[in-house]
């Protein structure tokens, strides 16, 4: 195990610890905590007037220096205490396994910093946006009840084919965006990739709407009245320049509800709209408002579609609580509704999440078929019957029966056994010599071996993933792009150890650094290097040094001219330590 694991942690299926990356503290240069330093001294300044209450509370509760990188060692030892974890991964992962994490109280986070060019944001997920972003929040309890129930959710809605194209899409996006000296030209090629992507997406799918959901609360939420919203959501609170830019009126602000799950977002750009729950208990609202509109709750006809066309292994329940999962291939369809469902492929049956004996994917390697329905003119559902009905009926151990269904399946065979649920309702029901017929095309034959038909009538649940996780191997994670590490060049090397000398002059573990010489250093050889300079005119103001301290300011000043992109920056990195030497 590359981690150190806990008792929450503990409860985490194999396939989810598939995405788990070791953290490797010692990798963060001393440029990254500089990054973090200053992103978190202005967020917090900021953020404590126009963030919800519990984010400058929650920073505190769960261990979020304002000075260090989190390690997520420290972290978990902290999350524990309001039952939640952090695990690191490298970057994106897929949304229906981010959402399991969720649902078993696991922050993930992405355990890469954005370089010093991206400060203000970046489209790839980092250690910023998820630990001083998603973390805090979460010691609300409402909130980090409503982040849990999301995940339990939102992992078994039901994807299209294409999602998983333009997740990897935005993946790849994500890390060549992030990577120094990526080549404009491919970026826009990236860019116009997804874009096709998005135009060609065909049908939402469940996967999709409830992203939009997560990412107008969770990522990008405001909270309280139109007139005088706070911020919650991770993607604002760990952006210092989208934080403050949601809050002009140039940013429209609308009563969040359902209809967010019906409006797109775009990565790469700063959003036009933002929703504003009047509270976190609302939110759980609208989450079981959408919740009712999946198959996961409805199941029928459509259900059963929607996982045909996902391509991807899901499940579906009958009436009787018999769970069928598998790769869905086809169903008949008569009025309506479905009355033959076919898997291809390995299957497994189950019933409440645990896997029937002797029905493992074993013992169903090539897929399972069965009816779904009454029997043709019989009110009475098999599922229904008492022992004398299912006697009266021929449905009974060793008698040879012919099983005619409303929309014209026809089952055949001599009845071997049946298996019951706890309620002792038939669930299943084992044939030898059998043939199942629609019409005049032959479904099952005699020669295929014993027939097992699940009893159900209607199809009341359809969701992504296996019954019983330990039904299928699902550790088949692979990733096709990974974040690129760039191999360091003398000269950033030597700006990095700078970086190091101040950061320990600072913190009093080497005292006998020459600030001037360092600077002098940054100014002859890194003069568009800001970051460095902001940290040693905080030293300069904070011993008093108010001459050194000018001569900071007006090498800033010139950087300010000629990247007037760093104005503003620069600025509040200024004002900062002027606010902070001016209150002590």
């Amino acid at each position: 195990m590359h981690y150190e694991s806990n008792p929450i942690l503990d409860k985490l299926p194999e396939h989810l610890r598939q995405y788990i990356n070791p953290q490797d503290y010692e990798e963060y240069s001393p440029i990254d905590q500089a990054v973090w330093r200053y992103v978190m001294r202005k967020n917090v300044d900021y953020l404590s007037t126009v963030a919800h209450e519990s984010y400058v509370q929650g920073l505190e509760m769960t261990g979020i220096s304002i000075d260090h990188i989190p390690n997520m060692y420290g972290m978990n030892r902290i999350l524990k205490e309001i039952g939640w974890a952090a695990v690191a991964v490298d970057g994106f992962i897929p949304p229906a396994a981010f959402m399991e994490f969720q649902a078993y109280n696991v922050l993930v986070i992405a355990s890469d910093i954005r370089q010093l060019e991206h400060i203000e944001y970046t489209p790839a997920p980092d250690i910023i946006h998820e630990g001083a972003g998603h973390a805090p929040i979460i010691a609300n309890p409402e909130y980090a009840e409503y982040l849990r129930r999301f995940g339990e959710i939102g992992c078994k809605a039901i994807s299209s084919a294409k999602d998983f194209e333009l997740y990897e899409a935005v993946r790849y996006l994500s890390i060549i965006k992030e990577a120094p000296g990526t080549p404009l030209e491919d970026i826009a090629k990236a860019e116009q990739h997804i874009e096709e992507l998005q135009q060609n997406m065909g049908e939402p799918s469940e996967m999709a709407l409830i992203r939009n959901l997560h990412w107008w609360t969770v990522e990008y939420g405001l909270i309280g009245s139109l007139e005088h919203p706070k911020i919650y959501g991770a993607g604002l609170l760990s952006s210092i320049g989208e934080s403050a830019w949601c809050m002009t009126d140039q940013v429209k602000k609308i009563s969040y509800s359902i209809e967010a799950a019906h409006t797109s977002f775009d990565i790469t750009k700063p959003q036009p709209q933002l929703f504003v729950t009047p509270d976190f208990a609302y939110l759980s609202e609208v989450l079981e408002e959408f919740a009712n509109t999946m198959a996961l709750r409805k199941g029928g006809l459509s259900g059963v579609k929607k996982l045909i066309g996902s391509r991807e292994l899901g499940t579906i329940e009958l009436s009787t609580g018999i769970q069928i999962s598998g790769m869905f291939d086809s169903v008949i369809e008569h009025e309506g509704k479905p009355v033959y469902i076919q898997t291809q492929g390995e299957t497994a049956l189950s019933y409440r999440e645990k896997e029937l004996v002797g029905h493992s994917t074993q013992h169903h390697p090539g897929g399972f078929g069965t009816p779904v329905g009454k029997l043709k003119g019989i009110n009475l559902a098999i599922e229904d019957m008492s022992p004398r009905d299912l006697k009266a009926y021929k449905i009974y151990e060793g008698e040879r029966i012919v099983l005619e269904f409303e929309g014209g399946i026809r089952v055949s065979g001599k009845i071997v056994t049946g298996t019951r649920n706890l309620r002792g309702e038939i669930i299943l029901i084992t044939l030898d010599d059998c043939k199942v017929t629609h019409g005049k095309e032959i479904i099952f034959e005699p020669s295929s071996g014993l027939y097992n038909m699940a009893v159900g009538e209607k199809v009341v649940s359809a969701f992504n993933g296996p019954a019983d996780l330990s039904s299928f191997d699902l550790i088949t994670h692979k990733i096709t792009s990974t974040t690129i590490k760039v191999e360091k060049s003398p000269e950033r090397s030597k700006l990095e150890q700078l970086y190091g000398q101040i950061r320990d002059f600072r913190e009093g573990t080497n005292t006998t650094i020459s600030r001037n010489k360092v600077f002098k250093e940054v100014r002859e050889n890194y003069p568009d290097d800001w970051l460095l300079s902001i940290e040693l005119y905080e030293l300069a103001k904070k011993n008093q040094d108010e001459a050194f301290a000018l001569e900071i300011a007006a090498h800033l000043e010139s950087v300010k001219q000629r990247n007037p992109k760093l104005g503003h920056l620069i600025d509040d990195g200024l004002s900062l330590v002027d606010g902070v030497t001016a209150v002590s």
